[in-house]
C-alpha cells in the first residue's frame, strides 16, 4: 500500500516503525492519516516476523493535534453520522502487539491522545504534552478526559484540560504519563532498544502481558486478578513456557518459537 501521510519501515526484521509525515501541518491528525496509520498497524500486527511497533513523528512535533482546518466547518450532524474519531482512531486499541510512542516536540490534543493510546511513551527532552481543546471551544474527544486521569491522576488532568496548558517531558515523567525521558538525539535508539528487547521474548507471553495490563484499567481488582490468573495458567500450555523455564534452569539463552 502506498502511503501519503506516513512513512513505514522495519528495523532488524522485527520492529515496525511508523513515522507521521505531514511536516507542514506539524503532523496534525486528519482522517486520511489516521486511516493510513490504522492500516499500517494492522499489517504489522498480522506479520509474524514483527514483534513490536514504534510510532513517531518529527523532532519538532510528534503530532500537534487534530486537523482543526478539517473540523472547523463540521456540524453535529456531520460528526455524528460519520462517527468522527471512532471510525479510525480506535483502530490502535485492536492491535495486540506492543506499540511504543517515541515522542519529540509537540504532542498536543489528538497527538497527546494518540501517544496515550500506545502502550508506553518514550519522550525526548524537548517533548511537550497537553490537551488544549478548551481554547477552541471543545473538549478532548479521542480519550483525553478518560486516559489522562488514569495516567496522571484527576487533579493534574483537570489542571491540563481546564487550563489548556502544556507540560514538559520532565513533568510528564514525574506525573506518570511518560516512562522514560532521554536526550533528543538518543530517543529513537532508546525506543528501538526497548522494542528489540520486547521482540526477543515470546510473542504469546508479550501479547498476554499487554492484554492483562490493559484489563487493569477496564475492570475492578477482583476481576482483573482473576483474568491475570487464567492467562497465567493458559501460558503453561505453550511451548515457549517450557523452553523459557528449561533455558533458565540450564543457564542458556531461550529460543522462543512463539508457539
Amino acid at each position: 500500500m502506498a502511503y501519503q501521510n506516513i512513512e513505514v519501515r522495519t528495523e532488524g526484521g522485527k520492529v515496525g516503525i511508523i513515522t507521521l509525515n505531514r511536516p507542514k501541518a506539524l503532523n496534525a491528525l486528519n482522517g486520511a492519516l489516521m486511516d493510513e496509520l490504522g492500516a499500517a498497524l494492522k499489517a504489522f500486527d498480522l506479520d509474524e516476523t514483527i514483534g513490536c511497533m514504534i510510532i513517531t513523528g518529527s523532532e519538532k512535533a510528534f503530532a500537534a493535534g487534530a486537523d482543526i482546518s478539517a473540523m472547523a466547518l463540521m456540524t453535529f450532524t456531520d460528526v455524528y453520522k460519520e462517527d468522527f474519531i471512532t471510525r479510525n482512531w480506535e483502530t490502535i486499541r485492536s492491535i495486540r502487539k506492543p506499540v511504543i510512542a517515541a515522542v519529540s516536540g509537540f504532542a498536543l490534543g489528538g497527538g497527546c491522545e494518540l501517544a496515550m493510546m500506545c502502550d508506553f511513551i518514550i519522550a525526548a527532552e524537548n517533548a511537550k504534552f497537553g490537551q488544549p481543546e478548551i481554547k477552541i471551544g471543545i473538549i478532548p474527544g479521542a480519550g483525553g478526559t478518560q486516559r489522562l486521569p488514569r495516567a496522571i491522576g484527576k487533579a493534574k488532568a483537570m489542571d491540563l484540560v481546564l487550563t489548556g496548558r502544556m507540560m514538559d517531558a520532565q513533568e510528564a515523567e514525574r506525573a506518570g504519563l511518560v516512562s522514560r525521558v532521554v536526550p533528543l538525539e538518543k530517543m529513537m535508539d532508546e525506543a528501538l532498544g526497548a522494542a528489540l528487547m520486547i521482540c526477543g521474548y515470546g510473542q504469546l507471553s508479550v501479547m498476554a502481558a499487554k492484554e492483562s495490563l490493559n484489563r487493569a484499567f477496564e475492570s475492578g481488582l477482583t476481576d482483573g486478578v482473576m483474568f491475570e490468573r487464567r492467562i497465567f495458567h493458559a501460558l503453561f500450555a505453550s511451548a515457549d513456557q517450557k523452553e523459557g523455564m528449561d533455558a533458565f534452569l540450564n543457564k542458556r539463552p531461550p529460543q522462543f518459537t512463539n508457539r
